[in-house]
Order: C-alpha cells, then sequence, then structure tokens
C-alpha cells in the first residue's frame, strides 16, 4: 500500500541514460532505480552487472565462524588514535591508505571475469515467490547465502553475505556499518528465509515513520497478504508472516510473556526479531526499550540488530551473546560511496581537509584567513611552506596546522574574521551547482530557519521547464488526492526546487517532498536532523549549516555521531561516484572546529536503562484481586509474581550492567593504579622532597644558601599574592561608584578580559548596560537572584585585606553589557579590565522614542536566558549568551579598543588603585629580583636540574590527572543505576495501592497502569479509572486525553497565540479538578525520590476538541497559531491514548464506548496515518 499512489508515474524523459538503469530494488535505495517514485515496476534484467561494485569470493569460499566477523579484519585497531578521522566515513585522498591492502575478496573485479550470474527477468517478488515455492518442495537445506543473494540484481556486498551467513548458522547477528551501506538488505534477506520456512518474522523500528517505509517497501518484496503493520492506534494484517512494528508495540507484546513463571515462545510463533537503528540504545528517553527487548526476548528467538557505526559493537554484541545466546558480530567499515568533506565561504568552496586527509586545509586556518582578508600573500605559500611543512613531519592532527608567526589572536578578532567569511545560503548553493553537487540535503536546526531559507530561494529556479510541469502534474495530483495537506506556503518554493522538510510539517506533505526529491524534481531540501534518522532519502551532497544548535540547556555542539549520521545522508549508490559534506562558516565556528569535531571518532554505545511503573508492575505482579460472590474480601491467584529477587536479576541484565561488569572494572583498576601513581609522584615534587635532594646533592654551604633565599622567596611570594588580592579589592572598589554613576547617563564602553581554558586571554569591547539589581521586573534579574549556579559566594580575602574595612566596597555585584561581537556578558567587577568615559549618548533618535538603554533592556528581556559560563574566580564568574539579530546594529557600534584612547581610562583617576596596583608592581619587582640572587648562587646549576624534573614530574601529574579525569567520566556513565529507581518506584506503587510488594497482588489500578502505554502509567490509569471522566461526550474525552499527551508541543513564538480554538468550559473544569490529583501524585513521587513527569496541560485541548466535533483541517488552521505538524502529532498523540482504553482491563464500558467514537472521528484526513 502506497502512501502517495498519485506519484506512481514514472516520466521516463526525464532520467538520465545509464548503462544500468533498469536495476532496481525497494529496500536498497542506494542501488540504481528505473523511476525514483514510490510507484514501482517490475524491472528487466540486462546481460551485465555495472562494474562499479568489488567483487566477493565465490559461493564455494568458505567465511570464517567466529563470534566476531569483520570485512576488514586486516586493519589495525586504531579506535584509540584521536586523531584520525574514522575512515568508515569519509574517504580524503581517494586513494588507499598507506599500510592498508584490500583483501583479495574487496579488489574490484569485473562481473565478465568471475562467475557469471543468473539473469532474471522476473522482479524481486517474483523470485521470492519462486525461492519459497523452492523451499517447499525441496526442503529447507537449499537456503543458503547464494540463494538469497540472488534475488538481487546486483552483488550483495562482503559484510551482508557474513551476516547472512551468520544467520543461516543460527546465530543472533549484531550488524555495525556506516549510515545508507544497505544494513536493511541484510533484515530482508532474513526475512525471505522465514517466510520460506513458513514462519514469523517481526521488524521493529524507532519511528512511525520508518514502519510505514519498510511496510511499503516490504510489501514490494513479499506481496501485500504477507505483510503487516503494527502501529499504537492501526492494525493491518497483524497475523501476517512479516510484522513492522515500532519497539514500543513489541516491548510490550514481550511484558506479556514476562509477567508468566516461564516465558513460552508459542506467545508469538517468530523465529525472528529484527532491531533496527539499534544504537537508539543510547537515546536518553527510548533507549531503555531495546534493553527490555533483548532482555525479555525468549532465548530461541534469532535477533538481528542493525547499528550505525559505534565505537563498542563488541560490547554490544557480547551483552546480547549473554544473556540471550549465541551471538555474532559483523562489522564494516566501507561505505559504498565514499565521501569529501568541504568548507564553504563566502566566496568560494575549498576541502575541509589537506591533500592526504589528515589535518585541516591551511587555506581554512585563521591566521592565513587574515592574511587573505588583508590582501598580503602569505610569505610561506609554495615552496617555502613546503620545505617547512616537510621538517616539521606530518602529524595526523586537527591542531598540527600550520601557524603563521603571529602572536595569537583574540576572541575579537577570531570573530571578526568569521563574521566575514559568513556565505548566504545562496552563495552555498551556487556553489553547489557550479560543481554539479545537487541534489542536496540542507541540515537547519530550526524549523523557522528551513522555511526562511526556502522562501529566500523563492526566485531561484533550479528546475528546467520539463522538470517544473512535472512537479505541477504531481501537485494537482496531490491537491486532489489530500486537498487539506497542501502546504500553500511551500508552493512556490516547490515550482522552484526547494523545499522545506522538518516536524512543523504534516506527515503527507513530507512524504510528498521526500517522492519528488527521489524522482529528482527537489534540488534542495532543508530539513532539520530528524530526517537523518534512516529515512530513505539519500542525495548527493549533505550540508550541515552549523555545528551547535539550541537546547533546553542552550546552545549545544553537535556530537560526532550526530554529524556524522547526516553526513551518511550524501552519496547515492549506483549514481554518485562520491558524496559530499559541505559544512558551512558561521559566526561562531570555523573550518578549525569542524575539522577538530570531524577528528573526533564515533562515541560508545551507553545505557540509559530506567526504571518505569510499566516495568516493575509486569515484573512484580501475580495475584490479581478478584471478588467472589460470597466473600468479596477474599483474593484468588491467577498467576505468580517474580520476587524481588527474580525481578533483581533481570534488572541487572541491562546493558549498563554488563559494560560495568567488564569495562567499569578494568577502568576502576587502572583508575586506582593512576591515583597511587599520582599519590607518588606528588611525595616527589614536595617541598620536602626537593629540600631532600638539595642536601643530598649540594655542599652544605650552597644548601644553606639557597635554602635561606628560597625562604625569603615565600615570603615575599606570598606577600605578591596578598597585594595582588588588594589590587584586585582596590578595583572593584573604584569600578562600583562609576558603574552606579553610569545607571542613569550615557551608556559606556568596557573593557572585558579573560583567559579561556587553554590559557589565551582575551579582551572583549563591550557597551554597558547597568546593573542587574537595578533591572526591576527583568527575566535576568529574577533569574540571577533564583537559580543557585548565579550565587556569589566570595572567598575570604587575607588579613590585610580585610585591614581595609571596606568589606561592602569589595562584595562583586553582576552587571550586564552587550559586546562587539553580539553577545550579551553578565559579569562581575573582577573581569572589567577598564572602563571609559566615552560611549553610547543615552539620547532618543526621535522625540518621543524610547531611550537607548530603555531599548537595550526590552531587547535583553526579550531573549531566552541561555547562559553559558566562559570562565570562574573567588570574585564570580564571566557568563555570555549569543544575542538576536535586533542588536546587531548596536553591537556594531561598539568601537575596536585600539581606536579608544589610554587618556578615557577612568580607574586611574582612582588614587587607592593606582597606589595598589605600584605596590604591587614593586613587591612584584622584589621578587624577580631574589630569583635572580638564586641563580647566582654557587650550587644553582645542581639545584636547577632538581627543579627541572621537578617539573617534568609535574607535567606527568598533570597528565595522569586529564586521564583520571576521562576514566571517571566514564565510569560515571556506565554506572548502573536501574535496580535502585526499580525500588524507589515500587514503594511509590505499593503506597498508592496499585500492587503489594510484599504478596504481589495486583490491584484494578495496576492492572490498568501495566497495560498503559505511555511516560506515566500510574498518571494515566489514574485519570482513566476517574468516574468523572463518564459524564464527557467523546469530544470532551478527546480534550481531555489530550491535556495528558500535550507535553514538548508549542506555539510558533512568532505569531499571535490567540488564534487557538479554547476548550469548552467542561474540559477546563475538569482539568482543574484534576490538577489536585497531580500534585498528590507528584508529592508521592517527590517523597520516594522518583522523578517521572504527570504532564496536564489544557492549553490544546480546545484544538483537539473542535477537530473531534468535525470542524474541517481548513477551518482549524485559519489564523492558527499551531505548526500543522505540532496539531497532527498532538492529534495522533491523542488517537493513541484513545485507541488503548477499549482493550484496557478494568475500564467502564462507557467510556471505552466513548474513546472508540472520538478515536474514529478524530482518525480522518490529512492526518490518517494509513491514508492512501
Amino acid at each position: 500500500m502506497n502512501t502517495l499512489p498519485i506519484l506512481a508515474p514514472a516520466y521516463p524523459s526525464t532520467l538520465p541514460v545509464l548503462a544500468f538503469s533498469t536495476y532496481t530494488t525497494s529496500l536498497y535505495p542506494q542501488t540504481p532505480v528505473i523511476s525514483q517514485s514510490l510507484g514501482f515496476c517490475s524491472p528487466k534484467s540486462l546481460g551485465t552487472l555495472p562494474q562499479s561494485r568489488s567483487s566477493i569470493k565465490s559461493p564455494s569460499s568458505l567465511y570464517p565462524a567466529e563470534p566476531q566477523i569483520s570485512d576488514a579484519d586486516d586493519y589495525e585497531d586504531d579506535d584509540e588514535d584521536d586523531d584520525v578521522a574514522a575512515d568508515e566515513y569519509y574517504d580524503i585522498s581517494g586513494d588507499v591508505l598507506e599500510g592498508v591492502e584490500q583483501s583479495d575478496d574487496e579488489t574490484e573485479t569485473p562481473i565478465a571475469a568471475t562467475e557469471a550470474p543468473t539473469l532474471h527477468e522476473e522482479s524481486k517478488w517474483q523470485r521470492v515467490e519462486k525461492l519459497c515455492n523452492e523451499v517447499r518442495d525441496f526442503g529447507e537445506y537449499i537456503i543458503d547465502a547464494d540463494e538469497l543473494a540472488s534475488i538481487y540484481d546486483f552483488r550483495i556486498d562482503k559484510f551482508q553475505r557474513l551476516a547472512i551467513q551468520a544467520f543461516l548458522r543460527g546465530s543472533s547477528v549484531v550488524v555495525s556499518a556506516p549510515t545508507s551501506s544497505g544494513k536493511t538488505l541484510i533484515a530482508e534477506a532474513a526475512a525471505v528465509a522465514t517466510v520460506a520456512r513458513r514462519r514469523r518474522i517481526f521488524y521493529t523500528t524507532p519511528l512511525k515513520a520508518l514502519s510505514n517505509q519498510k511496510f511499503r517497501e516490504f510489501r514490494e518484496t513479499f506481496g501485500d497478504s504477507n505483510v503487516g503493520l503494527l502501529t499504537g492506534d492501526s492494525a493491518v494484517n497483524k497475523d501476517a508472516q512479516v510484522l513492522i512494528m515500532t519497539t514500543e508495540i513489541l516491548r510490550n507484546m514481550l511484558y506479556q510473556s514476562v509477567g508468566m513463571v516461564s516465558s513460552d515462545s508459542g506467545l508469538f510463533h517468530v523465529d525472528v526479531i529484527v532491531l533496527d537503528e539499534v544504537h537508539y540504545l543510547s537515546d536518553i528517553s527510548r533507549g531503555t526499550v531495546w534493553e527490555e527487548i533483548v532482555i525479555y526476548c525468549p532465548k530461541e528467538v534469532q535477533l538481528i540488530c542493525l547499528s550505525a557505526t559505534v565505537a563498542n559493537p563488541d560490547e554490544l554484541a557480547g551483552w546480547i551473546g549473554q544473556i540471550h545466546g549465541k551471538t555474532e558480530l559483523v562489522t564494516s567499515s566501507k561505505r559504498p560511496v565514499p565521501l569529501t568533506w568541504h568548507f564553504s565561504m563566502k566566496t568560494t568552496l575549498l576541502p575541509l581537509l589537506d591533500e592526504k586527509g589528515t589535518q585541516l586545509n591551511r587555506k581554512l586556518s585563521l591566521n592565513y584567513l587574515q592574511l587573505y582578508a588583508s590582501g598580503v600573500k602569505s610569505y610561506k605559500d609554495d615552496g617555502s611552506r613546503r620545505r617547512n611543512s616537510k621538517k616539521r613531519g606530518s602529524n595526523m592532527s586537527y591542531d598540527s596546522v600550520d601557524s603563521m608567526p603571529e602572536s595569537p589572536l583574540s576572541k575579537n578578532d577570531i570573530n571578526t574574521i568569521r563574521r566575514s567569511q559568513v556565505p548566504q545560503v545562496i552563495d552555498t548553493l551556487w556553489q553547489l551547482k557550479a560543481k554539479d553537487m545537487l541534489p542536496a540535503i540542507w541540515f537547519i536546526f530550526s524549523r523557522k530557519g528551513c522555511d526562511a531559507a526556502v522562501q529566500y530561494l523563492e526566485d531561484c529556479n533550479l528546475l528546467d521547464e520539463c522538470e517544473m510541469s512535472e512537479v505541477k502534474l504531481a501537485l494537482k495530483r496531490f491537491r486532489i488526492k489530500y486537498p487539506d495537506a497542501v502546504r500553500e506556503t511551500a508552493i512556490k518554493g516547490l515550482l522552484q526546487g526547494a523545499a522545506a522538510h522538518h516536524a512543523g510539517c504534516l506527515p503527507l506533505w513530507k512524504s510528498f517532498v521526500e517522492e519528488l526529491f527521489q524522482r529528482g524534481l527537489v534540488k534542495v531540501v532543508f530539513a532539520t536532523e530528524t530526517l537523518a534518522a534512516g529515512i530513505n532519502m539519500p542525495a548527493r551532497t549533505a550540508v550541515i549549516s552549523s555545528l551547535t544548535k539550541r537546547s533546553d540547556s542552550g546552545r549545544t555542539q553537535l556530537s560526532s555521531n550526530e554529524l556524522l549520521q547526516m553526513a551518511g545522508r550524501a552519496g547515492r549508490r549506483g549514481t554518485d561516484e562520491r558524496g559530499h559534506v559541505v559544512l558551512v562558516q558561521t559566526p561562531y565556528e570555523g573550518a578549525e572546529e569542524c575539522c577538530k569535531l570531524l577528528f573526533t571518532g564515533v562515541e560508545p554505545l551507553v545505557s540509559q536503562f530506567t526504571a518505569s511503573y510499566g516495568m516493575v508492575l509486569n515484573l512484580l505482579a501475580g495475584a490479581k484481586v478478584t471478588s467472589r460472590s460470597n466473600e468479596a474480601n477474599e483474593m484468588k491467584s491467577v498467576k505468580a509474581g517474580r520476587t524481588l529477587e527474580e525481578a533483581r536479576k533481570l534488572v541487572e541484565r541491562s546493558f549498563g550492567n554488563y559494560v560495568g561488569s567488564n569495562v567499569m572494572l578494568a577502568a576502576k583498576d587502572e583508575l586506582t593504579k593512576i591515583e597511587k601513581e599520582i599519590e607518588m609522584l606528588t611525595l616527589e615534587v614536595s617541598d620536602e622532597a626537593i629540600d631532600r635532594k638539595s642536601r643530598k646533592l649540594l655542599s652544605e654551604v650552597a644548601y644553606t644558601e639557597i635554602a635561606d633565599l628560597q625562604e625569603d622567596l615565600r615570603v615575599e611570594k606570598r606577600l605578591r599574592t596578598e597585594l595582588r588580592k588588594r589590587v584586585e579589592a582596590q578595583r572593584i572598589a573604584a569600578l562600583k561608584p562609576l558603574l552606579m554613576e553610569f545607571e542613569n547617563g550615557h551608556l559606556p564602553f568596557l573593557c572585558l578580559q579573560y583567559k579561556d581554558s587553554e590559557g589565551v586571554q582575551h579582551s572583549l569591547p563591550a557597551v554597558y548596560l547597568g546593573k542587574v539589581d537595578s533591572l526591576n521586573g527583568s527575566k535576568l534579574k529574577n533569574m540571577v537572584f533564583a537559580e543557585d549556579s548565579f550565587a556569589l559566594n566570595v572567598v575570604g580575602t587575607e588579613s590585610s585585606v580585610n585591614d581595609l574595612e571596606m568589606d561592602r566596597d569589595v562584595e562583586p555585584s553582576y552587571y550586564v553589557a552587550l559586546g562587539s561581537d553580539n553577545t550579551w556578558y553578565l559579569f562581575t567587577e573582577k573581569w572589567i579590565k577598564t572602563m571609559y568615559r566615552t560611549g553610547l549618548p543615552n539620547v532618543a533618535l526621535a522625540q518621543g522614542d524610547a531611550l537607548p538603554r530603555e531599548i537595550m533592556r526590552m531587547l535583553l528581556d526579550k531573549e531566552e536566558m541561555k547562559w553559558e559560563k566562559l570562565t570562574a574566580s573567588e570574585f564570580g564568574c564571566l557568563w555570555c549568551m549569543e544575542a538576536s539579530l535586533e542588536t546587531w546594529s548596536w553591537s556594531l557600534n561598539v568601537p575596536v579598543l585600539n581606536s579608544l584612547s589610554e587618556s578615557d581610562e577612568l580607574l586611574h583617576m582612582s588614587e587607592p588603585y593606582c597606589e595598589a596596583v605600584d605596590r604591587y608592581k614593586e613587591q612584584r619587582n622584589k621578587v624577580a629580583r631574589l630569583k635572580k640572587r638564586i641563580a647566582r648562587t654557587q650550587g644553582f646549576k645542581e639545584y636547577k636540574k632538581i627543579i627541572d624534573m621537578t617539573k617534568l614530574t609535574e607535567e606527568k601529574i598533570k597528565r595522569l590527572k586529564a586521564r583520571s579525569k576521562r576514566l571517571t567520566n566514564r565510569i560515571e556513565q556506565i554506572e548502573p543505576s536501574g535496580w535502585k529507581e526499580f525500588l524507589l518506584i515500587s514503594n511509590v506503587i505499593h503506597e498508592i495501592r496499585a500492587l503489594d510488594i510484599n504478596t504481589h497482588v495486583i490491584f484494578p489500578l495496576g492492572e490498568t497502569a501495566a497495560a498503559i502505554r505511555g511516560e506515566n502509567e500510574i498518571w494515566l490509569a489514574m485519570i482513566l479509572r476517574n468516574k468523572i471522566l463518564l459524564g464527557l461526550k467523546p469530544a470532551q474525552l478527546a480534550a481531555a486525553c489530550a491535556s495528558l499527551v500535550s507535553e514538548g508541543i508549542k506555539v510558533r513564538p512568532w505569531k499571535n497565540n490567540s488564534y487557538i480554538y479554547e476548550p469548552s468550559s467542561t474540559v477546563i473544569n475538569l482539568v482543574k479538578f484534576l490538577d489536585d490529583q497531580r500534585t498528590s501524585l507528584l508529592q508521592l513521587q517527590e517523597k520516594h525520590g522518583v522523578n517521572i513527569p504527570c504532564c496536564l496541560d489544557s492549553q490544546f485541548s480546545g484544538m483537539v476538541e473542535a477537530w473531534a466535533s468535525g470542524l474541517s483541517w481548513r477551518e482549524m488552521m485559519m489564523d492558527c497559531a499551531m505548526d500543522e505538524g505540532d496539531l497532527a502529532r498532538l492529534l495522533r498523540r491523542t488517537i493513541d491514548i484513545l485507541a488503548q482504553i477499549p482493550k484496557l482491563p478494568d475500564i467502564d464500558p462507557l467510556l471505552q464506548t466513548n474513546a472508540k467514537i472520538a478515536s474514529n472521528v478524530m482518525d480522518r484526513p490529512p492526518i490518517s496515518e494509513l491514508a492512501g
């Protein structure tokens, strides 16, 4: 069943003439296809196969059967080398790396030189049917890797063959291979073998969209009658041999058996379960589901786990092998289409890396760009540069780029260079078009950014007349089929060849965009990162607009796995010789940051196993409370529950515990050794140890002289430290009245100064806005006083400073300023290097206008308050926050530091401060003179050897501490906590009378909660069992359910949110009533240390009530402040919970009837999941 049959017709006239254009497969999207649409046709095989595919061993070759198999066994293990980028994700130079040889079975061999393949005239599903008939006639023994490979019109890769062979040996299989390498083919081959044996296979995906996609693809292979689909609210052919579902559906099915005394695989009658995208195991919110499936799955069921490349696939395979049974690991480090990395700037598109692919392209270094911008040609260009680089050698590291012989660039210099090189969308697009790198997927990490990019390109036509007419025809058919699903604001861009793809779009519209893109009728898709999560939409180029994205905790950097997942969308198998990944210059990141992240390497899978109410209830539940007619209080046992000890054994089989029992023990052993070595080395660098060595090495006279001078030096250094603190205190005391004086006057310029973590000093010009205390009613003031992270816990100063009797004067306060780099800075007096008389006049530009200070305060208050800490000290911290475009013009009026006059510096006017500075300088000179006296002593030469050795030892201690910190972080990551949470949740369940954890008797509330799918099952069960719901009409019931699942749904901040339907008064009163129950549950959870959200938000309930009352989609979306995709997602969530109600135990029949009515009314286009 195709989602969009209107797109089925192919247009051969627009396809390029390719020798291999008739090869196709619905499941292997990288292979050449005759039509790039969801409408499939029966392929006709040519006499020869394309010769760009690597050959494999002949069918008679034997493959190793060890538990771990890899097609890169001849390669050295270099996971520890952070300087070498993972070669599975790109091939920079295009050549084989030095020292790496291809095995015979990996070399490129023309098909004609090997055994001639059998020619197939049938379509794939006909070949599958033929194989099934042969198995029926001759038996299962004829199924082997060659038979399964024969259903494809191309030679399968080695890792695919190895995985198929492992599966046919009866093992479970873990496959770790790069994105878009063809892992799904392995699952499809396993499905063919399973169907031929007349058994069943379950295929799970993390996303409903992926489930629907696999459903369509597998029906093309196996026919409609053999493939089924299970989602939370729909079931299609649920008894089919191949059943597609989301992982949560399978987990809940497994709960039905795990609660029994013994698991019975007959419950499923399945041979195989495929866990696609198993690297989701690391997902914080959903990773537990994957672990539960592996833990609860009957051992006689084979598991096929498909993962993107991760750092620890051996740990995953080892864990599954330990708790489930024989498991073999198959890894691949080869991409079928190698990637080339580029970097886009305002005027040019350059390779990101050098010719060897081991370090940054020198033309992208900051110093080179600085010289280029100033029009100066680097004297190191050409021959001299190459000679120098040869002398220094080649280090495979991002930071080994040749640097100019100049002082380190300040943050202001770096930002200036970066801003000058930021390209517009149109700049990068024409760079791609000029180099024939379209079509492209362009990742932008906000919906608004995606839509704005499409609008920006509305006047740039990327299609020819023929292509445009095809788009118009497809759009016309789509409008006829789904009139409400058309995104009117996107049509103009679509007709130019550009489209947006994000969660704000309707699923039907996104499928339409995907269809056009696959047919080559959309040249660039602007998408959020969700598009990288397994959706079948390969492109020639992937553009990644930024290395950072906004999150709830502020702006966060992409992980290396996220970067490589998006990059994996580039390169279409059978169409492109190379894929291209383009990273883009931004005001915040340049090529050096891109290169650093690229060379970081892939991250390991980390267990996110956490207990839930559903887990605890299903594992511990035993007897049900049933009333007899004559003995109302007696209990009848229906089944025996697990004891806490039995439940603990299950919970402790988590991936985190497995890693802990292996990796963590080794890490702890190493950590213990490191700590002992640090302790020993610390003793060697102590004053006593240095003194002891000096006595032994020096003569009595020389030792006495140096010892006396060293003691004098320590005394003088202590005094220097005290005087430095006095300077700080006097500077704060001098700045306070100056800052107070300018609270209502003009806006003076400041120089903020700090050192970053690498010791580089940054000087930042800024314009002063005011003291945080004076910003009455502002979000910033409320945040600073409310959050502990902004507390000023000043360390007490020495007595010499306290004697100044100005404690109040040296107590720091927070101030705010706008930097020249368009960044807000929150700081104390500690970080102000100096303050100037000059500044921006606080005068309105025109009569009636607000004053500049008021305008800037208003702009500051509009920010989201996502502050990041730059540095800290005993006198408070320095924070920064990216400002908005509205403040850009203000930041441009902040002058550079060298244009500000020293005579305008106000600190020089403070006599106490100047006096403190002079005394500190005098003491500093005194310390320097003492050091010179020590250097002229008789035994200093020998003493210096001791000091040099001490410094080397201190460096070693520093390295060991860094290693210790990394190990500690790793241990914290893998420290299992599932059982502790399990016990805490069981206490809540016991007290709320859902389950008696002593007798394992489950009460009606627990029965209902155990059968629900949701974030907080107890909370949902409490609501659905409440008799107050019985008085609701179906539409009101839908609105009430929506209030339970609306978490994460937002209004569009750039629109007026008054255009949202309000819920009826009945629903509003109901939500108010339920809020008291919610408060009680939250208090109970807090009492027992449980933190599971209880969602209750009626903000969008009116929209759901309107839809359930029969309003049309057009009426719903008219001037609506919600994105279409958000509303559709909320409606689908509501339908999901409504569809569960009729299946839940001990729910009133009237409520079940109303839920069915509401669900049926709501499940209509354009949000119908199975529409079309």
